[in-house]
């Protein structure tokens, strides 16, 4: 896997010097941080700009790359031993699912996984890693195609489903005596899992009856168009504070 840009570069590099292969240069760099990679005995290849854009796919990457071993996946078995999830369902934007995955992980949730979509290439994997500024690395991350397998697996496993929804989707929700939308319930909970979906089509209908509790975001005024990965960081900390 390809790697660049100096913040995802030195994340990696501060956290697990082991995964780098090799170094790209089209730039110089900082001393110290040339003589810190030295010291790892990391091979360094200096490259024309060129070569840089190719390795980068024409994003910017501040003249430092790096190839670093690839990032494992986990199976749907092992990664439900989490006690925090987070499900992104159909997403495909890079920079949505990169943007969340560094929230989830400064928020403590302990796994991601990414469904209804059919595949997960290399490339794109690789944007999520680099807009994620390397958390990717630190934070257990699962594809799975179907989000409903998902929800029945964890369903089985006891976990209290959460699923970010609007005000008339409440109606789906498993848990009719209490649809107040509070997050008080999580704490009663030893596993939960919260699941987001697509910006303009929400959750399936069929996922909704699903969740123990369907939570959404009050707005102050008449607009309902807030960008998943910052409604998703909203969530997450008044779970994450409810919890406390």
């Amino acid at each position: 896997m390809i790697i660049f840009g100096k913040q995802c570069f030195e994340y990696v590099f501060l956290h697990s010097p082991k995964q780098i292969q090799e170094v790209y240069l089209s730039k110089e760099i900082p001393r110290a941080l040339f003589q810190q990679i030295c010291k790892h005995n990391i091979k360094i290849l200096r490259i024309d700009n060129q070569k840089a854009q190719a390795l980068a796919h024409g994003k910017n990457h501040q003249g430092i790359l790096a190839r670093i071993t690839d990032i494992e996946l986990m199976s749907l078995k092992e990664i439900i031993e989490c006690n925090s999830l987070l499900i992104l369902c159909g997403l495909t934007d890079v920079g949505n699912i990169g943007s969340i995955i560094r929230t989830a992980y400064a928020m403590g949730v302990e796994g991601v996984i990414l469904c209804d979509r059919e595949s997960l290439r290399q490339n794109t994997l690789e944007g999520i890693f680099r807009v994620s500024s390397g958390a990717l690395l630190n934070l257990p991350f699962c594809f799975e195609p179907s989000s409903l397998e998902v929800a029945n697996q964890l369903k089985n496993r006891n976990f209290f489903l959460l699923g970010a929804g609007m005000q008339n989707d409440v109606a789906h929700c498993t848990e009719r005596k209490n649809d107040t939308l509070e997050l008080k319930t999580t704490k009663s909970y030893k596993k939960w899992a919260l699941f987001i979906g697509k910006e303009d089509s929400g959750l399936k209908q069929k996922l909704l009856k699903r969740f123990d509790k369907i939570i959404h975001i009050e707005m102050a005024n008449q607009f309902n168009s807030l960008n998943v990965s910052i409604a998703t960081g909203i969530l997450l900390d008044r779970i994450r504070c409810q919890r406390l």
